[in-house]
């Protein structure tokens, strides 16, 4: 899927250990806040490194913009879940939509995980990563038909059903193919995840799922109708939620639903209880898997289920970020404006969730601090832009930055979800490269597109 470049032969191995600015002193050695973001995205000497590979060669070797993944840090987080949840034996399916680099669903797939998907594109895309299809759960409001067809045809292990005319468009296929197709009711708990606006999914009024009276009714449709078994129930509340309390309370409103379940016949084994785990993109706010588990588990052991989850940006978040090198630098009507190659297309979250990222010099002349909000000395207040034309192409605003001259490089941390799975060709932009850090060694996991990529699929 990509080549394997040998490791530098100009990188002393003994200046690449995870030790922190230690020659920088206004950032404290292993500060605690920034374990999550920089376990494995690190600098030492004033120079970033991913593991063992220095960023600015990256960068020299392969261009800007560039998308850098750890795979320690990818498969470090996907284990933390395992380990977490291990007292109930989860299926743990990966959120294909917050990164489906078919790389990383092999990664995924060869570390013991599963999927969770919401296209057919994505199904097909986990299938020729060698995902066991029988274990993948299809989520997602608008399944056509062509979809439930091509997910009935693989086995999966159940659909999230997210409301009637869905429920009985899957039966009538499921009938004219002459098979049973398994199902979970997505119920709306009614539960606020204190998330952004366009990231809650749990809340009444929601596009996502049906109301727990309403479901009822369904659930008892499907005893009555052939081609359907009722497996399970789904909860999915936002994303990304940064406290425990809403899964569990969560996990008590889908005790007594499944309880009610069986009481009306329902053979439901399975809870299903999304994604959602929240990370530190500021400093120390998303809690350990361990957190959740601690909430999780005790309900789904009295409710006698296996579980589900559907964790993305828990597991990649932190395990990538985007390399960006700066074009120009100007200050107008009293603002000094960064501008960079990295732009909204490679990374819209910013512009779309109004969402924080870090952004530091890959070769700073001042420390990153563990506030990177307020004022910081040696720094000067800066709007990190990209060159779209748009207003809206940003990546921070009035961030504290160190100077920063043309040419150089910034790192913008925690990008490595919904960072390429939403990425775009606006102001017909080729999309960026991707590489995965395993060590010493660097593979190429995207090649960078070319202007002949951009019309490929284009008639005249």
């Amino acid at each position: 899927m990509g080549r394997v470049i040998e490791p530098h032969q100009t990188c002393n191995k003994q200046d690449q250990q995870p030790v922190g600015l230690d020659d920088l002193p206004t950032l404290r050695e292993n500060d605690e806040s920034l374990k999550d973001t920089m376990n494995h995205f690190h600098y030492d000497k004033g120079e970033l490194f991913c593991e063992q590979q220095r960023v600015a060669e990256l960068a020299e070797e392969f261009g800007t913009p560039c998308w850098i993944y750890s795979k320690a840090a990818l498969l470090g987080r996907l284990k933390e879940i395992q380990t977490a949840f291990a007292a109930v034996d989860p299926v743990i399916c990966y959120s294909v939509k917050a990164n489906s680099n078919l790389s990383i669903l092999k990664l995924m797939h060869d570390a013991g995980s599963s999927f969770d998907v919401v296209s057919g594109g994505e199904l097909y895309r986990v299938k020729k990563a060698g995902a066991d299809t029988t274990k993948v759960v299809f989520a997602g409001v608008g399944k056509t038909d062509d979809e439930i067809r091509q997910a009935l045809e693989e086995r999966i292990l159940m659909f999230d059903v997210e409301s009637e005319a869905e429920l009985d468009a899957i039966a009538a296929i499921a009938q004219k193919m002459g098979v049973v197709a398994p199902v979970a009711l997505r119920l709306n708990p009614d539960i606020d995840g204190k998330t952004h606006a366009k990231t809650t999914t749990g809340k009444k009024g929601n596009k996502f799922g049906m109301d727990i009276e309403r479901a009822d009714e369904l659930a008892a449709k499907t005893l009555r109708t052939p081609g359907l078994a009722m497996k399970g129930i789904h909860m999915h509340i936002g994303s990304p939620i940064l406290t425990t309390e809403p899964y569990a309370e969560a996990v008590k409103k889908g005790i007594d639903v499944v309880r009610s379940y069986r009481a009306a016949g329902h053979d439901i084994n399975w809870m299903n209880l999304g994604g959602g785990f929240g990370i530190s993109y500021r400093q120390n706010e998303g809690p350990p898997a361990k957190a959740y588990a601690d909430v999780i588990v005790p309900g789904v052991q009295e409710a006698g289920c296996r579980l589900a989850l559907e964790p993305g940006r828990f597991i990649v978040g932190n395990s990538g970020v985007l390399i960006s090198k700066v074009i120009y630098t100007k200050r107008e009507g009293g603002k000094l404006f960064v501008i960079q190659d990295g732009a909204m297309n490679d990374l819209v979250r910013p512009a779309m969730y109004d969402s924080f990222h870090r952004i530091w010099p890959v070769n700073p002349r001042v420390a990153m601090p563990d506030n990177v909000e307020g004022e910081i000395a040696g720094c000067e207040k800066s709007d990190v832009v990209g060159p779209i034309c748009e207003s809206g192409d940003y990546f921070a605003k009035d961030r504290y930055l160190p100077p920063i001259n043309r040419g150089e490089l910034l790192c913008t941390f925690s990008a490595g979800a919904y960072g390429t799975a939403m990425s775009s060709n606006y102001n017909s932009r080729p999309r960026a490269i991707e590489l995965l850090i395993d060590g010493d060694q660097v593979k190429v996991i995207r090649r960078r597109e070319n202007y002949d990529d951009l019309i490929a699929a284009e008639l005249v």
